[in-house]
């Protein structure tokens, strides 16, 4: 099977991974490591006096898939890797919760004129820090004429867009397609973030995280009263989670009846940092005021666009994330003003960069509404995305579907493996296949569907995973 160089990079690396965790409970000597080869034994290869078919079918299809690992990877660099890197460790075994969400959207475009078939780049769940897509599934209730469509790399990574082509309208026609999207998350409750931290200098920051300082369109972080507002926040703590939780409330609670009157009389304008500190905002607004406040006081911080779980549709959804040094990126819900938040409670559609902020768009029912970052990008003028009462027309939502408790090395196998069937589901998809390669990329894509089911209706993990394993099997027999 041939592989695209990044591709077949990344794949090695996880199967690598998959691997060492085997190789783990052999040759890591730790003081307790009877008792986790013991447990990772019981729950995936030993056949208890008791078993089922089913029982030993996942047997077998466990030692299919190590053994297709071992011949898909180069063993003699493995060898030498593990020969030469592998120094005694002491491995702990966790509770781990994992949850299945399946994000929804209704995505209605609108012919202004005859046009000829066109495309529609719309934002696609990254496979990013601790949630993984599964797959994208097309409802068939949808009415466009839908030639093509495939999963593609952003401009900035790890984000991702689907690009579709749609066939030729005619003008005033409206036209829909419905689709799922299924993502794993590993939950975070940051029951393990320290107390105290402190507020970092910029030469201490990683380089790659100074992107998200600089001042845009609608994060004015040089302007004068932001950093005013920004140093009177700060105070004289050193401690950059107080900050956050002083950013974050007076983000959403500043002049809050004010931004109720707007909400009722929908005059609502400019979600820019700057008219949001004079005005408050909705949740754009809210979440670059406090990227603005982060920023003047030296702390990365960046506009994340999620699918959270309401009980009613939505347009789409704006929080904020910021960086944590020692920790990493931490999720903040400004809009309800609670920091840090869970990732079980939706899904990351994109993690905006600069460029993002520097072009953005208008919302889709207050015209006024300007500075809101884009999830949609149709190339031609012609046609529209079509928003009406968020009961007709374009909507999107979030439903939690399953949450179980496991342990770390099995949330870790689940995710290794779902991230390396992601990658050969985003590349074959939507490609010329034909033929075998045809019939082992559907089944593949029925295994992935099976996977999600089991998933959905049990809380054992095994029956995920042993439709996974088929599915990659599927995925690795294509051959182009």
């Amino acid at each position: 099977m041939e592989i695209y160089p990044c591709c077949r990079e990344k794949i090695d690396f996880v199967q690598h991974t998959i691997l060492l965790v085997f190789l783990l409970f052999k040759v890591f000597p730790t003081k307790d490591i009877n008792s986790v080869q013991e447990q990772y034994f019981n729950r995936y290869m030993k056949i208890p006096s008791d078993a089922t078919p089913l029982s030993k079918k996942l047997l077998t299809i466990n030692i299919i898939f190590l053994i297709s690992v071992i011949a898909f990877s180069p063993v003699v660099s493995c060898e030498n890797y593990i020969q030469d890197n592998i120094e005694p460790v002491e491995l702990t075994i966790q509770d781990q919760e994992l949850d299945l969400l399946r994000g929804e959207h209704y995505l209605f475009v609108k012919a202004t004129e005859d046009v000829n078939s066109f495309h529609i780049r719309y934002s696609f769940p990254p496979d990013y820090n601790y949630q993984v897509p599964i797959m994208l599934e097309i409802l068939d209730d949808s009415t466009a004429e839908l030639l093509h469509y495939k999963i593609e790399s952003d401009s900035y990574e790890p984000n991702k867009v689907v690009n579709f082509t749609l066939g030729s309208l005619e003008k005033d026609s409206i036209v829909s397609i419905h689709f799922y999207y299924w993502v794993l998350v590993k939950n975070n409750d940051y029951s393990d973030l320290p107390r105290y931290v402190k507020i970092p200098k910029r030469f201490e920051l990683p380089d790659e995280t100074k992107l998200w300082l600089s001042s845009t369109d609608v994060v004015q972080t040089n302007n004068i009263l932001i950093k005013l507002k920004a140093h009177e926040l700060k105070g004289h703590t050193t401690n950059l989670l107080v900050l956050a939780q002083r950013i974050i409330h007076y983000a959403k609670w500043h002049r809050y009846p004010f931004y109720c009157i707007q909400l009722w009389l929908g005059t609502l304008k400019g979600q820019d940092a700057l008219t949001t500190l004079f005005r408050n905002g909705d949740c754009p607004g809210r979440s670059h005021l406090s990227n603005a406040l982060f920023r003047a006081n030296d702390v990365p911080a960046r506009v994340i666009m999620a699918t959270p779980h309401y009980s009613f549709w939505f347009q789409m959804h704006f929080m904020t994330e910021f960086y944590c040094p020692g920790y990493g990126w931490i999720l903040a819900e400004v809009h309800n003003a609670v920091v840090p938040y869970e990732a079980k409670n939706q899904i990351i559609m994109r993690i905006c960069s600069p460029q993002d902020e520097d072009n953005t768009g208008f919302d889709y029912f207050f015209p006024k509404m300007t500075g809101i970052e884009r999830w949609i990008w149709i190339d031609n003028d012609n046609v529209i995305p079509y928003y009406k009462d968020l009961n007709e027309g374009s909507k999107v939502n979030m439903f939690p579907e399953q949450s179980l408790l496991t342990d770390s090395v099995t949330t870790q196998l689940i995710f290794s493996l779902t991230e390396m069937i992601l990658m050969l589901y985003e590349q074959y998809l939507g490609s010329n296949l034909n033929g075998e390669n045809l019939q082992h990329f559907q089944n593949a894509v029925s295994y992935q569907k099976q996977a999600i089911l089991e998933l959905k209706q049990s809380q054992d993990p095994d029956e995920y995973l042993s439709r996974m394993i088929l599915a990659y099997t599927e995925y690795q027999q294509i051959s182009i």
